[in-house]
């Protein structure tokens, strides 16, 4: 975040397509529906912490010894009395000003539940279709085995650092209180759901480029949703993200993961010319 303007740090939801001034949604494409329509707008009242599906390794196309280790490629994480952890400091302060509106608060603490059923339902809508198992399998399946893919790079750099959170720095409490304690044990750097988000915005861009806008927009408002809980510093989102980039680029050298893209693509195509034939 470092190269956004100073005024606007956080991407807010009017950078969104889906979302008028009205946080109503509209649709940019016509391949969303009344019902996706209606979908977004319940989920976005009722949505809220919840028993969730985790990226498990099994499920994985390369296991965590197999994928790039990080630590040799990102930078340590700033030091205390540094102009970058100033910074850090800084996005904090500013995250916790970005609670005062509801809307992008309540955006913050849905996409702290943490697994693949979050993530399908907050980028159905930037997607343009609604991501399940039952509408989309070929797509979910995709996602599931490329979010737990993605999701081990982070393993072995957070035991690296072991960096605190900024919420245990200040002896505060983040938005979902009920993970702290668990959070406190886990490394800050870098952010594990800033690497899930923001490699599903690019998995899910490969298939829809169209959307690119809208989806690399959720990936990135994603990864800031973790500061305005409190749970990460900037430097961890930006650390997530590239780490998300390398994690993504090695998904392409597997096989496997080629062949499921491509019948992803297929899935995505076939839904598409279906909708629109009955339109």
């Amino acid at each position: 975040m470092a190269d956004r303007n100073e005024k606007q740090v956080f991407i807010s939801y009017s950078r969104y397509d889906y979302l008028d001034s009205n946080k109503q949604v509209i649709s940019g494409n016509n391949i969303l529906t009344q019902t996706m329509k209606c979908f977004w707008v319940g989920l976005a009242l009722t949505f809220s912490i919840c028993v969730n599906a985790q990226p498990t390794g099994e499920r994985a196309f390369f296991t965590t010894k197999e994928m790039p280790d990080i630590t040799r490629i990102l930078k340590s994480p700033p030091k205390e009395g540094t102009p970058a952890f100033d910074y850090d400091i800084k996005c904090y302060m500013q995250g916790k000003e970005q609670r005062a509106d509801s809307f992008r608060c309540s955006i913050a603490i849905r996409d702290a539940v943490y697994g693949i059923e979050t993530i399908a339902h907050e980028f159905s809508v930037p997607f343009g279709l609604l991501i399940s198992k039952d509408n989309t399998p070929q797509i979910y399946e995709l996602l599931e085995r490329s979010l737990a893919t993605c999701d081990s790079i982070c393993t072995n750099p957070k035991k690296f650092w072991h960096r605190k959170r900024p919420f245990a720095y200040f002896n505060e409490s983040t938005l979902t209180p009920q993970e702290d304690d668990y959070l406190k044990t886990n490394g800050s750097y870098p952010s594990g759901h800033t690497i899930l988000g923001y490699s599903a915005a690019l998995l899910l861009t490969e298939i829809n480029p169209e959307r690119a806008d809208t989806l690399m927009s959720r990936g990135i408002m994603y990864g800031d949703s973790r500061i305005i809980v409190g749970a990460h510093w900037n430097s961890d989102v930006e650390a997530g993200r590239l780490a998300a980039s390398i994690a993504y680029t090695r998904l392409h050298t597997n096989r496997q993961f080629l062949k499921q893209m491509k019948r992803a693509k297929k899935e995505f195509l076939r839904i598409r010319k279906r909708t629109n034939h009955t339109k």
